[in-house]
């Protein structure tokens, strides 16, 4: 009951200066805005990524002549490299035991046209036939492309959703005939539709034999070799297999590092947390600073308001309030500003997001935990913001009190 007593007048206390107490919230508020607005954005793309954009298999990689490339020196060392070939292709194909599908891929980006209509910037991707057993490419209707087709580099296509909705809205694509750069191509397989990936199209797609799109577009270019491994666990003795026969068929010496580079998911996941860790720690700091701030205001405004209230401290002192009523008092007005700041910080901070994910390709996803930790840390900024000025309030002596004006 004391302590219910105490927490009304707290209370009526900060009623009483509505504007101060508001503006004593603004640092903690804005600091858990941040927080919540922050990690609601990265746990929501943590996920995305690893459902949408980690399209390889824990069992799955990819050889390349760049790999993945994180600086410019980097990027300009692999410039020097020789380009994968479908020699190294069946070269791996032939001799790599822990490898199940070994398949290749070119992308370039091009116009495709049905008649009169147009679709401009497509994806035309050059696949070997088993691409879509690597990369799990689903049929709503149709086939994928045979390696008799790929052999004989037929002018055969499997098209996305888009080349469906805007080349052919009104009839069935399959047995249709679309143009890429002047070449025909018989339609013979439709992909299920899968919609953007951060602002990425994914349906404005077209899948061609590899063969053909190299006598169509050019075969000096650097093939992306797909491999499948037996199973997870031998995705490494796969790895190793594949980098023993690529450093032979490039002679490389002993020491010397590789001269083409590995994609895998497990990298690609790595290299996201990086990229998301390193803003986290850089919007933590910026927090920290927030509720920092926050914290020496709410400090400040209580001793203000220890200050304008010693004669009331005094007449409580002088009618029986103990020390630690006193003490508890002004330590409860402290936690319960930071606390309503963290209240509404995650209220702010949960819109913010929302508005985020709703204007742009960015998901978001609020943790109940998220939620608590910084409603706690809110109130962990206001204990220790209160102790001081409710120590100085408690010890006020109740004669020295009442004699103050």
């Amino acid at each position: 009951m004391i302590h219910y007593e105490t927490l009304m007048v707290a209370l009526r206390s900060l009623r009483a200066h509505p504007l101060r107490t508001a503006l004593t919230l603004l640092g903690v508020i804005i600091g858990v805005t941040t927080v919540v607005t922050v990690v609601s954005i990265i746990s929501g793309m943590n996920a995305y990524i690893k459902e949408k954009v980690l399209t390889l298999g824990a069992d799955s990689f990819v050889v390349s002549k760049f790999g993945i490339i994180t600086g410019r020196d980097a990027f300009i060392e692999a410039l020097k490299r020789k380009d994968m070939s479908l020699d190294d292709m069946e070269a791996i194909q032939r001799l790599c035991t822990e490898c199940v599908y070994v398949g290749g891929d070119l992308t370039a980006n091009k116009g495709v046209h049905a008649e009169d209509l147009r679709l401009p910037d497509t994806a035309i991707h050059g696949s070997t036939a088993n691409i879509n057993e690597v990369q799990t490419l689903d049929l709503e209707a149709g086939r994928f492309f045979t390696d008799v087709e790929v052999e004989h580099s037929r002018p055969v296509a499997v098209v996305g959703h888009d080349i469906k909705d805007e080349l052919f809205p009104d009839v069935d694509p399959l047995g249709r005939t679309i143009k890429v750069d002047g070449y025909p191509y018989k339609v013979i397989g439709l992909l299920d539709k899968k919609g953007s990936v951060l602002g990425q199209n994914q349906d404005k797609v077209v899948y061609v034999p590899l063969t053909t799109w190299q006598n169509n577009f050019g075969a000096h270019r650097s093939v992306e070799i797909v491999v499948k491994a037996r199973s997870k666990e031998r995705t490494e003795a796969a790895q190793e297999q594949v980098r023993l026969i690529m450093r032979t068929r490039r002679h490389t010496a002993y020491g010397e590092p590789d001269p083409f580079g590995f994609v895998t998911a497990d990298a690609l996941d790595q290299l996201w947390k990086g990229i998301s860790a390193g803003a986290f720690a850089l919007m933590t700091f910026i927090s920290g600073i927030s509720l920092a701030v926050g914290g020496i205001v709410i400090m400040n405004i209580m001793l203000v308001s220890v200050a304008e209230r010693t004669q009331e401290i005094g007449v409580r002192r002088a009618l029986g309030a103990k020390r630690s009523t006193i003490q508890i008092q002004f330590l409860m007005e402290a936690v319960l500003m930071a606390s309503a700041g963290g209240v509404i910080g995650v209220a702010v901070g949960a819109l913010v997001a929302r508005a985020v994910e709703a204007l742009s390709p960015m998901p978001v996803t609020i943790p109940p935990a998220l939620v608590v930790a910084s409603i706690g840390l809110a109130t962990l900024v206001g204990i220790v913001s209160g102790v001081f000025p409710s120590m100085k309030a408690a010890r006020l002596q109740p004669t020295e009190a009442l004699r103050s004006e």
